[in-house]
């Protein structure tokens, strides 16, 4: 559906454009932002790949595994129908952890991994489980203690202190988090006391 409707936006675009006879600047504006894509590509790139290396490093030194340890309690907590050695527990805390550090890349085929085994968790059933939407809420809203795409979006635009986005970026990430448990609760024990009537 999204791809109709950025080929619908390019097409009305392009009318436009002709009818206007702004067709030279369309065809610039093109070319020019083709080129910063590539380049902003290439830089995020570098960046990410410093990223993920050290995510390795943290995983190969088991640093990740006590990190996930101290973490998993209050997952736990928050997803209490998933089992502890469920492999759904894992990935979820896998991808809490990649958020964390504003690995959204990374943490994309984790919750993807996460969502599979949840699935399997509700008989593969076609709505979601309640663990599933807390999931969502989650990863949708989950605390970042660096964001690095963003860190590295600012370098690449010659941004005079980078890392300036860091204090509100965590601000910001962990009162979305704390709010987006809270409705996935309210919305939970709503549907719980509708039951009961």
């Amino acid at each position: 559906m999204v791809n109709y409707i950025w080929v619908g936006m390019t097409l009305i675009g392009i009318v436009y454009a002709m009818f206007n006879g702004t067709m030279e600047q369309v065809n610039e504006a093109v070319f020019k932002s083709a080129k910063e894509a590539v380049t902003l590509c290439i830089g995020l790139m570098s960046i990410l790949v410093f990223w993920l290396g050290i995510m390795k490093v943290a995983e190969d030194s088991k640093l990740l595994e006590k990190v996930s340890l101290i973490t998993k309690p209050v997952v736990k907590r928050l997803f209490p129908e998933v089992p502890s050695s469920h492999p759904a527990m894992g990935y979820i805390v896998s991808n809490i952890m990649a958020n964390m550090f504003g690995l959204g890349n990374a943490a994309t085929p984790l919750g993807i991994k996460a969502m599979e085994q949840l699935k399997k968790l509700n008989g593969n059933k076609t709505s979601a489980s309640r663990s599933m939407i807390t999931f969502l809420a989650i990863n949708t809203s989950s605390i970042t203690l660096i964001p690095t795409t963003v860190i590295a979006i600012r370098m690449n635009y010659h941004a005079s202190s980078p890392t300036d986005i860091v204090f509100p970026t965590l601000i910001a990430t962990f009162i979305s988090a704390i709010g987006g448990i809270l409705i996935d609760r309210y919305f939970y024990y709503r549907r719980k006391r509708k039951g009961r009537e």
